[in-house]
């Protein structure tokens, strides 16, 4: 079995849930100040919260504690470990602490004893807002030093080939965010990554290598890019904090917009890298953010949303609160200090009980192995746009509306797809001829193009919209415009304002100057919708877009996707409340319904007559499926249901 098979071992189809361990009684201290005794303890507290794997951080200078010894003028002399000679053996040469790696497979052997595998995150130079660098090293920036890329290889290999043969260790890892190490350009975070990657490979090809980056950037020209890492690595990783990453820190944390925001990101990571992905960091952010009742709430609805939408795995920041703990970066950051399962004292935080819960019913499930979730759209995204906000606002809209969406990239061919989204279209280089073209070709074939337009130029495609555009010029104000049929106005920002003549375009939206907003022209056998506003983009920039009481923008990807719609067995009325639809080999269909909002929410409900309600596996039922029904979701609440072909 190769590595990239052995992701299939260590994201098996289901859910698991894991945390990011350090020691309870020292941090960053714990290989320094070692107590096994109290590594016992921990690890047995994990156990019984179900705990299955651990990611453990080999901090670099206590592993490979070396010193650069300098004579006359700052001549270099030698490395040592402090004053002592490194030894000659092949652990000594690498300058890796045999008083290090003892403790890490004592490490390994107490989790082997309580059924908890372990993640390794190899190289630990970044730790919760600090730098951890070997004395030697100290000034060099460890991902373009060629000094220090020599001594990681040394220090990667050697702990690799020394612990490979524990049965607990179930994956390797690059290292903890090291794109927060140092600087670096997309040639030289390549070649880092190409470096570690391939020591830890030349010695184990049969374990998984995970990526362990923060923050990828979608932009394949960028330095730390999802397909690069996808490249090099066999399963990628997100952390997603709200705090952390653009457009997420809108809300309250048990809204839509922070609930989803761990699956579309973990669902772009693995759309554009093809590989596997899963949560690898996220917390509720401690009682500056969240009470802890909240945040047993908030982790409720996001395993099962992560579960539904296939991304197979989530890891706690961190197992034990901080909150005694003196030193950098604990009193650098009191934001680090309050985010564990158990508190100082072990007793468990509600985050405990929901984890539990959650792993209890989703393992208890005849069908806790979902069929992968139907998906309908293709969401492409494009150069010079913000396209994370492009692509975590799309990924929002349709669930409100009621279909799934996959990322794509659009420097690549087009897969097949019966819907297409260009969100937010931006600058002159967004999109290549030859993709206009194709994507042209896929919508006089038969498909549903929609795009809308922040200040991007798309020749090829604007041709094909019934629209002529007589001049376009810098927006002064927001735009004002109503859907055809509804009194309820809308309100977008944008840079680029145009005026517009028809030529063909069926007219669904104009602003307060009567000028057309959103069009429709079939084209061939398929349809182009046209929204001249960077709905996505904007969105992804207002706090309270996505809360009970805003307005529905998502009633415009409704319109563009009523043919997908059609196709759905459920549809509903709110637009809070999320479905994914799962049909198996066997024709039996799994439907999970999930509240995304912050308070209970009734939605109607109609079904199509191509499956028939075969019974509730958890959460709220109905009677029957009687063709349309009402049901109310509580807070965070979560509905599996099954269905029969009919």
């Amino acid at each position: 079995m190769n590595s990239r098979e052995a992701m299939q071992t260590l994201l098996p189809e289901g859910l698991w849930v894991g945390v990011n361990y350090w020691a309870s009684h020292a941090g960053t201290a714990m290989w320094r100040n070692w107590n096994e005794e109290t590594v016992r303890a921990d690890l047995r507290d994990l156990k019984g919260a179900r705990i299955a794997n651990i990611r453990v951080f080999p901090l670099w200078p206590d592993f490979q504690p070396i010193h650069c010894l300098r004579g006359y003028a700052g001549e270099f002399m030698e490395f040592r470990h402090g004053e002592v000679e490194l030894p000659t053996d092949s652990i000594g040469r690498s300058g890796v602490s045999a008083r290090m790696l003892s403790r890490f497979e004592t490490l390994c052997d107490l989790a082997e004893e309580n059924g908890i595998g372990v993640i390794v995150a190899l190289v630990t130079g970044w730790m919760s807002s600090r730098l951890f660098v070997p004395p030697a090293l100290e000034g060099l920036n460890p991902i373009t030093s060629d000094a220090s890329i020599v001594w990681q290889v040394r220090m990667v290999r050697t702990l690799v080939s020394e612990l490979k043969a524990h049965p607990a260790i179930k994956a390797w890892e690059l290292g903890n965010e090291c794109n927060c190490m140092g600087s670096a350009d997309k040639e030289s975070a390549w070649v880092w990554s190409h470096a570690i990657s391939s020591a830890v490979k030349s010695v184990d090809g049969d374990r998984p290598l995970l990526s362990g980056m923060h923050g990828l950037k979608v932009d394949p020209t960028s330095a730390w890019s999802i397909r690069d890492q996808g490249e090099l690595t066999d399963g990628l990783t997100t952390h997603p904090y709200p705090i952390f990453t653009p457009h997420c820190n809108r809300e309250p944390l048990n809204t839509m917009r922070p609930l989803l925001h761990a699956v579309a990101e973990t669902r772009l990571y693995a759309d554009l890298s093809n590989q596997s992905a899963f949560v690898e960091e996220t917390s509720n952010l401690g009682p500056a953010f969240c009470d802890e009742d909240s945040g047993g709430e908030m982790i409720h609805a996001q395993l099962f949303s992560l579960w539904a939408h296939d991304c197979r795995a989530l890891m706690w920041w961190c197992a034990y609160d901080q909150m005694e703990l003196n030193g950098a970066p604990y009193d650098w950051c009191s934001l680090e200090c309050a985010l564990g399962l158990f508190r100082p004292d072990r007793t468990p935080k509600p985050v405990v009980k929901a984890i539990s819960e959650v792993m209890e019913v989703i393992g208890g499930l005849p069908e806790r192995l979902l069929a992968r979730r139907k998906i309908e759209a293709v969401c492409v995204l494009t150069r010079g746009q913000d396209q994370w906000g492009a692509a975590f606002s799309a990924f929002i809209l349709a669930k409100q509306a009621g279909f799934d969406v996959r990322f794509h990239y659009g420097d690549e061919p087009l897969p097949d797809s019966s819907l297409y989204l260009l969100p937010s279209i931006s600058g002159y280089l967004s999109l290549s001829r030859p993709r206009m073209k194709e994507l042209v070709g896929k919508v006089e074939a038969g498909a549903t193009l929609y795009v809308s337009l922040n200040d991007g130029l798309l020749a090829e495609i604007m041709e094909n919209t019934g629209l002529r555009v007589l001049h376009r010029f810098q927006r002064k104000d927001p735009c004002e415009f109503r859907i055809a049929g509804s009194g309820a106005p809308m309100t977008l920002a944008s840079s680029t304002q145009y005026e517009l003549r028809e030529a063909g375009a069926e007219v669904l939206a104009r602003d307060n100057h009567n000028t057309p907003v959103f069009t429709r022209k079939d084209v061939g056998k398929g349809s182009i919708y046209c929204l001249t506003l960077p709905l996505e983009t904007e969105l992804a920039k207002q706090a309270g877009e996505f809360m009970p009481g805003s307005c529905d923008y998502s009633v415009i990807y409704r319109m563009f996707a009523h043919r997908e719609l059609a196709s759905r067995h459920i549809r509903k009325t709110s637009e809070f409340v999320g479905i994914t639809e799962h049909v198996g080999d066997d024709e039996t269909m799994i439907a999970v319904l999930i509240n995304y909002a912050p308070e209970e929410v009734t939605t109607r409900l109609s079904f199509s007559e191509q499956y028939v309600y075969a019974g509730c596996l958890y959460g709220p039922g109905i009677a029957a499926d009687t063709g349309s029904v009402s049901i109310t979701l509580p807070v965070a609440g979560v509905c599996v249901w099954r269905f029969e072909a009919s």
